[in-house]
């Protein structure tokens, strides 16, 4: 059965941003959606804590072929280790501002994002089909050029929009409708 998982970024929130948004969207379409509340702050968030809760929804059979998984800032580099490693397909990736081997955020972030890091990021393209980015010219958080260096390494498409920032409830996305016709 066709599934939906929402990551949020570090220091996060399932209910942050446009994540509950998009959530009452998928259910209102009548699929399945899940928006796991991972760990964070500076003792608890790091690739191994986050990786334990992703492995309980593997371990249930809800990630799988027919799984689309969005995630927002650096939980497109969370996501692509953790299939990379587990060797597990999905049907799909959708990554908003992603981000990959990036530091200069400021020490509690480039801390909590190193453990998330990995170098052989192109290899997420063995484990979805499309990979779709979505990226701006104008995060305050990380430079375009880093969005834009993972967009052009990962992406089977890539959506940019222009004065976006971080394309989160700062940046005034609270709803994301530009996403709903890659779901």
């Amino acid at each position: 059965m066709e599934n939906y998982f929402i990551i949020h970024e570090s220091f996060g929130s399932p209910f942050g941003n446009w994540f509950s948004w998009l959530h009452d969207f998928i259910e209102e379409e009548k699929k399945i959606v899940y928006v796991p509340n991972f760990p964070i702050g500076v003792e608890y968030q790091n690739y191994e804590n986050w990786s334990k809760l992703l492995k309980y929804y593997l371990d249930l059979g809800l990630i799988n072929e027919n799984t689309t998984i969005i995630g927002h800032s650096i939980a497109p580099t969370f996501i692509s280790k953790f299939l990379i490693e587990n060797k597990v397909k999905v049907k799909k990736l959708i990554f908003v501002c992603g981000f990959n081997n990036y530091f200069g955020i400021n020490e509690e972030y480039d801390t909590v994002n190193k453990t998330m890091y990995l170098d052989n990021i192109e290899d997420i393209k063995q484990y979805a089909d499309k990979i779709i980015c979505f990226y701006s010219n104008n995060d305050p958080y990380v430079k375009y050029e880093a969005e834009k260096e993972f967009a052009d390494i990962v992406a089977t498409e890539q959506v940019f929009i222009p004065n976006a920032g971080h394309i989160n409830s700062e940046s005034g996305y609270d709803t994301f409708e530009d996403m709903v016709e890659y779901l």
